[in-house]
């Protein structure tokens, strides 16, 4: 009798055990169709073109004594430029902002006290973008069109949020550095090596050598036939899907 009983909860225990490997697998199984499901939303790092046409872009955060100046450059040799406007920036620089708008910089947004928004709750998120277009849009009489999100951390809620405000988000496939401190040469050397049909440069507005390495770029650059464009000649607004790496490409 007690070998009987001793089996049968042998029995039963193999059995409860199957069952729990079983439903394991299924919720596994469940939970990676459910990922594969979700698109990651990728923001536009580069754009498919023909011409030679480069977008450079300025991040303006901390500091603001180079900015005149960078605009005074751009203007030498016939370059355009959008520069990315943090909101406690546009605060403290009222006059800045204004001499970039009053010389045909593209302004853009991004976010109001430069957070990581990849860390924020979706009200956070759009509190952070809605307050700095309304203070840009203050400036310019037009809404803003494109987004840098601070350390260009990106998630689907901020893309979504993006889309909702009929914004783009906007990353780069030339990073200068120029943030580290290096020299001038090195700035643009990076620039004149890396640029290509439909690159977005990233460089910040008060990085240490800025100054000395916009001429040898554009004049390098120019040089060679390109153009210097904003980001709203360069990027399709309708009819274009991105790749896998960033690059927009039109769909007509």
């Amino acid at each position: 009798m007690f070998l009987v009983l001793k089996k049968r909860h042998i029995g039963i225990a193999l059995i409860a055990i199957i069952l729990v490997c079983v439903l394991s697998v299924g919720t596994a199984t469940a939970l990676t169709s459910v990922s594969a499901k979700v698109k990651r939303k990728i923001p536009i790092y580069c754009v498919e073109s023909s011409e030679k046409v480069i977008a450079l872009t300025f991040d303006a955060a901390w500091g603001a004594d180079k900015t005149k100046e960078i605009v005074d450059i751009l203007d030498k040799y016939n370059a355009k430029a959008t520069f990315f406007l943090v909101g406690f920036w546009i605060d403290k620089y009222p006059e800045e902002t204004k001499y970039l708008v009053e010389h045909g910089i593209e302004i853009g947004n991004h976010s109001d006290s430069h957070p990581d928004l990849t860390q924020k709750g979706k009200k956070v998120v759009e509190r952070e973008i809605i307050s700095v277009n309304d203070r840009i849009e203050k400036f310019t009489n037009q809404k803003v069109r494109f987004f840098r999100a601070p350390f260009g951390a990106y998630n689907n809620q901020l893309m979504e949020i993006l889309e909702d405000l009929n914004m783009q988000g906007i990353q780069w496939d030339v990073d200068t550095l120029d943030w580290k401190g290096i020299s001038g040469n090195e700035i643009a050397n990076k620039v004149i090596n890396k640029a290509k049909n439909g690159s977005i440069v990233l460089q910040h507005n008060n990085s240490d050598h800025i100054l000395e390495a916009l001429p040898i770029y554009l004049e390098e650059m120019t040089r060679q036939g390109y153009k210097f464009v904003t980001l709203s000649e360069l990027v399709l607004k309708d009819n274009y899907k991105i790749d896998s790496s960033g690059k927009q490409i039109s769909l007509g």
